[in-house]
C-alpha cells in the first residue's frame, strides 16, 4: 500500500480498518470526522504526539509535502498507529482545529473576565483568535484550498467541524451574555448571534490567512475598526424603531445563514 502526499490530484488512501487489521490494531472508536477518541492516558499523549509532530511537519515541509508515513517516523509510531488516531491526513488538520479552538476559547475567556463591555468582549475574542493562531499562519494558506471546497469535510460550515465550530459559537454566547448589552437584547435575537459573531470570525480568519503584512497587523487593524461598528449596529437592535429591521434581519440569518452550517457530525 503507497503514501503518498495529498494534493490536488492525489489522496492517501484512507488506512482507518485497512492499516487497523493489518498492525493487529481493534479499530478505534472515532470522533466526528475519522478522529480516535483516546481512551487512556498513554493513548492520548500518543494522539497528541502524532498531531504535534504532523504541525511540525506542515511547517517545515508544506502541508502538500507531508506524508502519513514520515508523521509516523517522526513521531516513532508505526504507520497503523497514526492511522489508528487519523483516518487520513486530513483529520490531522481537524485535529489542530479541535485543539486550537479549545486553546483560544481558554485564552479569550481569561481575557475577558475583566469587563462587561460587549464591544471590548468582542475584540478582545476575536484577537485572542489571532494570537492563538499566530505560529501556524505561514502554513495556513496551504490547506485553505481544502477547507474552501463545500464539499471538504476541513470546511469550517462542515459536519465533520461541528465539534470545533460549536466550541467557537459556545464562546461568543459567553461573549454575549456576559456583557452589560445582552439583557437589553430581544431573546431571539440573542440566541441567534452566536453563530452571526462566530461568521464575524470566519471573515476575520479569511482576511488574517491572506495578510502578508508583518504581526499581520493589518488584520489586527481590521479588527479593531469593525468590532466597534458591529457593537453599534447589534446595540441599536434594542430600540423599538428598529425592531422591524430586526425582525428581517432575523429571518434573514434564519432562512439564509444557519441552514449553511453543519449543526451536527455525520455518525
Amino acid at each position: 500500500m503507497t503514501d503518498t502526499p495529498v494534493g490536488s490530484a492525489s489522496v492517501e488512501e484512507p488506512k482507518d480498518s485497512t492499516a487497523s487489521l493489518a498492525s493487529g490494531t481493534p479499530a478505534p472508536s472515532e470522533m466526528p470526522g475519522g478522529r480516535a477518541q483516546p481512551k487512556t492516558d498513554k493513548s492520548e499523549q500518543t494522539r497528541a504526539l502524532i498531531l504535534e509532530t504532523a504541525m511540525r511537519l506542515f511547517q517545515e515541509r508544506g502541508y502538500d509535502k507531508t506524508t502519513m508515513r514520515a508523521i509516523a517516523a517522526e513521531a516513532g509510531v508505526s504507520v497503523g498507529n497514526a492511522y489508528y488516531y487519523f483516518s487520513a491526513k486530513e483529520f490531522l488538520i481537524q485535529g489542530f482545529y479541535d485543539r486550537m479552538t479549545h486553546d483560544h476559547a481558554t485564552d479569550a475567556r481569561n481575557r475577558m473576565a475583566r469587563t462587561r463591555d460587549f464591544s471590548e468582549r468582542l475584540e478582545i475574542a476575536l484577537v485572542s483568535w489571532i494570537d492563538t493562531a499566530a505560529p501556524y499562519h505561514e502554513f495556513a494558506a496551504q490547506f485553505f484550498r481544502t477547507a474552501a471546497d463545500p464539499t471538504s469535510s476541513l470546511s469550517p460550515f462542515s459536519n465533520e467541524s461541528h465539534p470545533a465550530r460549536a466550541t467557537a459559537v459556545e464562546l461568543f454566547r459567553e461573549v454575549l451574555e456576559g456583557s452589560e448589552l445582552a439583557p437589553k437584547l430581544d431573546g431571539e435575537l440573542v440566541e441567534l448571534l452566536p453563530d452571526v459573531l462566530w461568521l464575524h470570525l470566519m471573515i476575520v480568519v479569511l482576511y488574517w490567512v491572506f495578510d502578508r503584512t508583518p504581526g499581520t497587523e493589518r488584520t489586527r487593524e481590521f479588527v479593531r475598526r469593525s468590532t466597534p461598528m458591529a457593537a453599534r449596529v447589534i446595540n441599536l437592535s434594542r430600540y423599538r424603531v428598529f425592531r422591524p429591521i430586526v425582525r428581517d434581519a432575523k429571518g434573514l440569518i434564519q432562512d439564509f445563514i444557519l441552514p449553511t452550517i453543519g449543526k451536527t457530525a455525520k455518525p
